[in-house]
């Protein structure tokens, strides 16, 4: 067996756990360990990449992850880490949501060499109860003291929202998953963030109650930058693992731009890189912090992890693209999603027909010249370029031709001032 707990260590990955020994536990002989995920969404975002990437570092290690889907939590939604209560979401959003979900994890947690993953929704056992069962079952099992002490119960009651009896009985939902997975699977260990200690640690209480076994709780710190906000989040909202929620392009650009205090802990926390390999790139921020050695090969292994060698090389092309690269093989969502913040201007398509849209008019009239004079001089100074490639032409004409995509010709002037021409 691979030592995981001396890795997970020294990755800083280990916060809290329930046994001292665990390491040594672990050791022993392979062990089946579970995380739960929420489906709030039809795609896992960042933030909930730490907790899967968990159980595929235990799945390389040798032991059996299970990912539980929260198919009846879902309906409820967890409290930890929550001021005001969630909106709850109907069963054909929550049917959506966990076929998204679960994709992901199978696509991250699809490892040669390690077991099988199990994939479970933990509906599948919830809803063959009944609320009378369920209260003599298993809430007779669960003292109600437990549930008041836990931090994610107790900041709601302190809270002006305060907490419904809906939220309330999350914990005791969660709590029994430990106990039928150890029943169904021999599940030992459950694996989570910081904030799940309370969820936790109710399980392995509830499974003593019920079954008499010896469980265990592993959890890691939060996913955070270093002035303590969460990562994964921009101005535009969260980075999401579907590619059409944040395109390969964005993805690859979210830890191309990952601060130097933060690309460490990436590192870290959501690679597979070696250490002796991460401890040069930690090196090289301190010699060479301008080469961004740590930034690049980040955004490499997680972009390729996530969408793939096709998802990467997209991405590597399209950041080609904003620093000169010819223009070519893009659709019209890639060329927004590299040109989002650069000025666009909508024009008929039909300027394009014989005998075209003059160079000198496009550039003026999408702003990167004042008038068709300054145009002309930037043309015969080098400066214009059409889809990256430079034109030398004041006589230029657009044409279909010079379409980038189906819809978008990029204009330039000088290095860096762009701007979109839209053919409606």
């Amino acid at each position: 067996m691979n030592d995981i707990f001396q890795d997970l260590k020294w990755r800083g990955l280990v916060y809290q756990t329930t046994d001292d020994s665990l390491g040594d536990w672990l050791l022993e002989q392979p062990r089946i360990v579970y995380a739960g995920f929420d489906p709030t969404a039809d795609s896992l975002h960042v933030g909930s990449l730490l907790p899967l990437m968990m159980l595929r570092r235990f799945q390389r290690a040798g032991h059996q992850p299970i990912a539980v889907l929260g198919g009846a939590t879902g309906m409820i939604g967890d409290p930890s880490g929550k001021s005001a209560e969630r909106n709850l979401l109907d069963q054909a959003m929550l049917a959506t949501n966990l076929a998204g979900i679960e994709k992901q994890i199978q696509h991250v947690l699809s490892v040669s060499g390690g077991p099988e993953p199990i994939i479970v929704s933990n509906s599948d056992w919830i809803n063959r109860f009944s609320y009378i069962d369920f209260l003599r079952d298993v809430g007779k099992n669960f003292p109600v003291n437990v549930m008041m002490a836990k931090d994610s119960i107790k900041s709601r009651l302190e809270g002006e929202s305060g907490i419904s009896y809906t939220e309330f009985s999350y914990m005791l939902i969660q709590a029994y998953d430990f106990v039928h997975l150890n029943r169904q699977y021999g599940c030992e260990l459950q694996i989570g963030g910081s904030d799940q200690w309370g969820n936790i640690t109710a399980g392995i209480d509830l499974g003593r109650r019920m079954t008499g076994h010896k469980l265990y709780g592993f959890t890691n710190p939060l996913l955070t930058k270093s002035d303590g906000t969460k990562m994964g989040k921009t101005e535009s909202g969260a980075i999401w693992l579907s590619a059409e929620r944040t395109s390969p392009y964005a993805f690859y650009q979210y830890w191309i731009n990952v601060a130097d205090d933060d690309a460490g802990k990436c590192l870290r926390f959501l690679t597979e890189i070696p250490r002796e390999e991460i401890e040069a790139l930690d090196q090289s921020r301190a010699t060479e912090p301008h080469a961004r050695a740590s930034q690049k090969r980040l955004a490499e292994s997680m972009t390729r992890m996530i969408h793939g060698d096709a998802g990467l090389a997209s991405a590597e092309r399209a950041t080609a693209v904003f620093f000169g690269a010819e223009i070519q093989d893009l659709d019209d969502k890639q060329l927004l999603d590299i040109f989002a913040d650069v000025p666009s201007v909508t024009v008929a398509r039909s300027e394009l027909d014989e005998p075209g849209l003059p160079l000198l008019e496009a550039m003026a009239r999408c702003g990167l010249a004042k008038s068709k004079g300054e145009a002309r001089r930037a043309i015969e100074q080098g400066g214009a370029y059409v889809n990256n490639r430079r034109i030398d032409d004041v006589d230029y004409r657009l044409s279909s031709c010079d379409l980038a995509s189906e819809n978008i010709i990029v204009v330039r002037s000088g290095k860096k001032k762009f701007a979109l021409l839209k053919f409606d």
